[in-house]
Parts: structure tokens; sequence; C-alpha cells
């Protein structure tokens, strides 16, 4: 199974259980910008004739989300979450730090399920939400100043999130929330020699938008 035949089979999955359920509340839509911001983490780069001490860094990154929410009650919901892939790059530090930046980048694919529980009455202005859930993250596009041939390995992660609901009115309202996502991946890079590192991405996502409720 490729990849978007998973997502398509996912998303699929969480819209007949929200159907089925005995007292669904309806469907929100949200969109809004989101930051990526990396607190990465890794082993070196390592290889032969590379120097001692050799690492990169991971930059932040801001793209478009969308999520769609089904609500089985007024406080439980659970919302599958996608966004357009953002570019993130990664510099060189330590001993190979005069490579500068953009020594390797991908185009970061997360689709992200939550479940999410709802404070207060289905009336009240102001809802913060806590949620726990599962991220698939896929790196495509891949590109390296040090090899033509590069592969960083696919993730699967937990994902906890924190949010605020601000409602216009019954139907329409704001949205903010911060994340702390599980991402890792393996990358090896082949050229005159191979290269390998481990990178624990560590990222948390900040997002703001807008919600409309059916």
């Amino acid at each position: 199974m490729n990849f978007e035949q998973h997502m398509l089979r996912l998303l699929a999955a969480a819209t007949l259980l929200a159907a089925g359920a005995a007292q669904a509340q309806g469907l929100t839509l949200k969109a809004g910008a989101t930051l990526y911001q990396p607190n990465s983490k890794s082993d070196g780069i390592r290889g032969i004739g590379i120097p001692p001490g050799a690492d990169v860094d991971v930059g932040s990154a801001t793209t478009a989300i969308f999520v769609v929410e089904y609500s089985f009650t007024t406080n439980i919901s659970i919302e599958g979450v996608l966004g357009i892939p953002p570019r993130v790059k990664a510099k060189g530090t330590g001993s190979v730090a005069f490579l500068g930046d953009d020594v390797l980048s991908a185009k970061n694919v997360a689709p992200t399920v939550i479940m999410n529980y709802t404070f207060g009455d289905a009336s009240a202005t102001w809802r913060p939400y806590l949620g726990v859930g599962l991220n698939y993250t896929r790196f495509q596009s891949i590109r390296s100043r040090l090899a033509p041939d590069v592969k960083m390995t696919d993730s699967v992660g937990p994902v906890v999130q924190a949010g605020l609901r601000y409602a216009f009115n019954p139907r329409m309202g704001l949205f903010a929330s911060v994340a702390r996502v599980d991402v890792q991946t393996e990358v090896v890079a082949v050229a005159s020699v191979v290269l390998q590192t481990s990178i624990d991405f560590k990222p948390i996502t900040y997002s703001l938008g807008a919600w409309y409720r059916f």
C-alpha cells in the first residue's frame, strides 16, 4: 500500500467512526498557520573522512494547516490534521559549520490524528482543550549539498497538544494550539563515501487559525 492509499484509508476510518457514534454532534473545519519549531538533537555525522564533531541543526519552518474534526459528544472529538508540506532545512554545525545552511533539506509530510477533550459547555465563549494522538511523518524531495543520493526513514510517534477556542457565535470562531510531536529519522547519504546520522527533531508546533462548525 502506498502513502496516498494509507492516508485515504486512515481518513475514511476516522469518518466512519465519527459518523457511527450515537451522540455525534457535527463537523468542524479549521484552517490556519503553523510554526514548526524543532529542538533537534543528532548523534553527529558519521563517515570516512568526516572530522570529529560534525553535526547538523534543524531550523524552523511555517506552513498552512487544514483540520477536519468530528465531535462524538460536547466534550470529546477526533481530528485529522494535514498541512502543506513545509521544507525543513538543516545547517552544518561543529567541525562542518563552514558548510553553512541547507546542508540537508526535505519536505515534511506529516498527517496527524488527535483525540481531544474540550472543557466547558458548548455554549461557552472560551473553551480550552487537551489532546493526544499519533503522527506519521514522511520526508520527500530530499536535498543535500554533501551527497546526490540521500534517504530519510519515515517516523511514527505520539503527539500531545493543548489549545484554546474562542467562539464569535455557535458556528464560528478562532483557535490557538501548541503541540509536542515525536519525530525521528535515520539519514543515509551516498557520495564518494557513505554518510550517516540520526536526527531527533523534537518539534513543537504553534498554530493559530479559524474554525467553522456545520
